[in-house]
């Protein structure tokens, strides 16, 4: 069975990057009939962020991308946070020392410094751990002697260079890379007993069964290293196959989509907002901002990918049919945020009205209307949605339905409201009052009826009625707002234009 993971780290929010390659990994598996795992990377601890994960697992309940198997969901490989899984890597860490695959190195942070100092673009690598002081250049008695005393170490691979290392990318094709570029990174810290990410991820993959590792194009440059620990593990038989993604781009310019790009043009980079329990700093996030998330799942899916036609708007189970990692771009894609706003848009007409009106309510309140009935809600957002974006758009394009006009447009009155305008509106009150039913179609062939017998203006008429009931020239079909006022608010609203306005 297909096997694949998504495993972040609580270091802070989950950036829309990462949550584009969960998304991914969710296609692929369930295209294939797989399964996925959400896996916590949680060995760096100095960079661990209280609240972090709780809002990963959070987001992706919001976005609907659920796990089979992970933190929050259990299942038959956990624990799932690399923390609680100490004593299974520990044995690995020994499997490759006891191999020489891997060495005990003790240098200070002050000894690596200075090292950095004295040479340009140092790397402890096969040319400078001659110099360093680890296991190799030590006694064997020394070096044992340290570790049993506790003094602090870190466990390196040992790459050995001059070999072409291949790697063979479901996206990219193979990928040489000579071992000789290749640093000997830190496999293991003796400071919290955890390892990095390098070690801790390849022996969960190969104890989760994960058949697939699909991520970032960021991780591409470690591929090399992981294909080695897969070969001096005696893994290499079963190494899961590789995908990287290409990156998501800023919308403007060069380089890396970051958090900073959204502040700059004003478009949110987290599913959910981040309130940064250091600083207190706020970040905002695409539900706070109104978005949908199937509407956010459907964008991010289209950023790398496509379906192999000229499809866009797409719902989860056609995404999963369609889902192909080879029609993934190797280049990166630029993040447009103006098309995400047009997919929301799209899922607003999509939504149900009943949804929609539920999601209204709140910002009704916020404008003081505590007292709509719902169905009517649902009615005037049944009529609107069509015209926004957004739920909270709804407000300007719908108040004049829940706030009668106290005051008319100046620029509007000067042009559509006439000399005769307040006799013909008197006279169509009466029109109106005897209308039934007060419904679209009818009030509209009778109003126009009478405008006609009366050999009046058809659009000074309809102008002038629009100001009265909306106050300002803006709205729907005016029979539509008079059908949803409902004839007594109708006729309240004329006759008071009129008594204003004279």
């Amino acid at each position: 069975m297909v096997r694949v993971r998504f495993a972040p780290s609580p270091t802070g929010p989950l950036h829309i990057g990462g949550v584009r390659t969960a998304l991914y990994n969710y296609l692929f598996a369930k295209q294939q009939g797989g399964e996925v795992i959400l896996r916590i990377e949680d060995t760096d601890s100095q960079r661990f962020v209280p609240g972090a994960e709780a809002y990963i697992i959070a987001s992706f309940r919001w976005l609907g991308i659920p796990f089979d198997e992970g933190v929050g969901y259990g299942g038959a490989y956990g624990p799932y946070r690399q923390s609680e899984r100490k004593d299974i890597y520990r044995k690995y860490v020994d499997q490759l020392l006891e191999a020489g695959l891997a060495y005990l190195a003790f240098d200070t942070p002050a000894e690596l410094e200075a090292r950095r100092n004295e040479l340009p673009n140092f790397q402890y690598d096969a040319s400078t751990r001659g110099q360093m002081r680890n296991s190799l250049t030590l006694p064997p008695g020394e070096a044992r002697a340290l570790r049993e005393a506790g003094h602090p170490c870190v466990v390196r691979i040992r790459v050995e260079p001059g070999e072409d290392i291949r790697v063979n990318d479901l996206i990219r094709g193979e990928v040489v890379i000579n071992s000789s570029i290749l640093d000997d990174k830190v496999l293991f810290k003796s400071s919290d007993g955890l390892p990095t990410y390098h070690l801790a991820n390849i022996v969960d993959d190969r104890l989760m069964k994960i058949t697939h590792v699909i991520r970032g194009e960021e991780w591409l440059s470690s591929a090399p290293l992981h294909v080695l620990l897969y070969r001096y593990l005696g893994w290499a038989d079963s190494m899961p196959a590789f995908a990287h993604l290409p990156l998501l781009l800023k919308p403007d310019g060069g380089g890396k989509l970051s958090k900073r790009d959204g502040d700059r043009l004003g478009f949110p980079v987290f599913p959910l907002e981040w309130r940064n329990p250091r600083s207190g700093e706020v970040s905002s996030g695409y539900r706070e901002s109104g978005y949908l998330p199937e509407a956010v799942v459907n964008f991010l899916a289209l950023l790398g990918w496509n379906p192999g036609d000229d499809r866009e708007v797409m719902t989860m189970q056609e995404l999963i049919d369609s889902f192909d990692l080879g029609k993934c771009s190797r280049s990166g894609a630029k993040f447009d945020y103006e098309k995400g706003k047009w997919f929301n848009h799209q899922y607003i007409r999509k939504r149900d009205n009943r949804d929609l009106a539920a999601m209204f309510m709140p910002v009704l309140e916020r404008h003081g209307v505590t007292a709509a009935d719902p169905a009517y809600v649902e009615k005037i957002v049944g009529m609107m949605k069509e015209r926004v974006g957004f739920v909270s758009d709804l407000w300007a394009q719908t108040y004049y339905f829940f706030v009668a006009p106290e005051q008319y447009d100046g620029k509007t009155r000067a042009k559509r409201w006439k000399e005769d305008s307040a006799a013909q509106l008197s006279e169509l009150v009466d029109v109106l009052r005897e209308r039934e039913p007060f419904d679209v179609e009818g009030t509209e062939e009778e109003v126009k009826a009478w405008i006609a017998r009366k050999g009046y203006h058809l659009g000074n008429i309809m102008n002038a009625v629009r100001l009265a009931l909306v106050g300002e020239g803006i709205g729907p079909q005016i029979f539509h707002i008079t059908e949803a006022l409902g004839k007594e608010e109708s006729i309240r609203r004329i006759r008071r234009a009129i008594e204003v306005l004279k």
